[in-house]
């Protein structure tokens, strides 16, 4: 096996425990990757305002995905590449998301639009992201510059559906997929964790073979299937962990340091 010199992962549900919180084990977990001389960062639906916390604890001193890793920024939040959804994309999103009757948030790289701020979701996301939405009538002003478009239902089955009409109406013009079972994402085409992880070896200088990736969502295959060594969390649908090459915990039960002690063994033992 080849040794394992980028560690790239994904945030909610693998990163952070259901609270939205870094635990102390993780935390360490982060040191003992930056001392055994390996590097690592971090991709996630979030938007960059929403990532922006974890940059201290974690001592990323590496380039970030955000928005599937169709962005990527500096550890100061500075952008190195940004992709926008094509203008008719991010219109036709809005006006499925709409039929589906699904609450609607449209993302910039530095602002989080929404029209309803007594949205089911927008709580959660405000704890969520740490930042609060700029609440606006019509989303036209501001399509031009979407970064996502997000699709927020308590309904899992309406968002399922939605998804597979949302992919059917676009086509390649944007990707579709959920981040969460309540969270539907639209981003920009052709980017995703998968090139976000395959421009971060680049970067490096590195073979995808010696990336290891961990997530715990649909939208992490496309990482698992550019690195060399994947690890799903234990709270992953079984189709997710069909698609790694390693289980480990659930993010309550600290899956993120133990898939961590998993890579650093597998590593040493390359």
């Amino acid at each position: 096996m080849t040794r394992i010199a980028l560690v790239v992962s994904d945030v909610d549900g693998t990163l952070l425990t259901k609270d939205k919180t870094i635990t102390e084990a993780a935390r360490q977990a982060a040191r003992r990757i930056h001392a055994a001389g390996i590097g690592f960062t971090i991709t996630s639906s979030r938007p960059t305002i929403g990532m922006r916390f974890l940059i201290e604890p974690l001592a990323i001193m590496l380039p970030i995905g955000p928005f599937n890793g169709s962005a990527i920024v500096d550890p100061q939040m500075n952008p190195i590449e940004q992709h926008l959804i094509p203008v008719a994309a991010a219109e036709r999103s809005i006006e499925v998301l709409e039929r589906y009757g699904v609450d609607i948030w449209l993302f910039t790289l530095d602002t989080w639009f929404t029209r309803n701020a007594a949205g089911e979701y927008v709580p959660h996301e405000v704890r969520a992201i740490r930042t609060e939405p700029t609440v606006v009538k019509d989303f036209a002003p501001y399509v031009a510059r979407a970064c996502k478009i997000v699709g927020a239902s308590s309904d899992f089955e309406l968002l399922r559906r939605c998804e597979t009409d949302m992919r059917a109406a676009l086509g390649e013009q944007a990707t579709a997929v959920r981040s969460q079972n309540y969270y539907l994402d639209i981003t920009p085409p052709g980017r995703d964790k998968g090139t976000f992880v395959a421009t971060m070896a680049q970067r490096l200088g590195i073979s995808v073979d010696a990336v290891a990736t961990i997530g715990d969502m649909a939208n992490d295959i496309a990482m698992f299937a550019a690195s060399g060594l994947s690890i799903a969390m234990g709270n992953a649908h079984d189709e997710v962990k069909a698609r790694a090459k390693l289980v480990t915990a659930t993010n309550e039960d600290e899956g993120f340091a133990k898939a961590i002690d998993m890579i650093l063994e597998r590593s040493a033992a390359g």
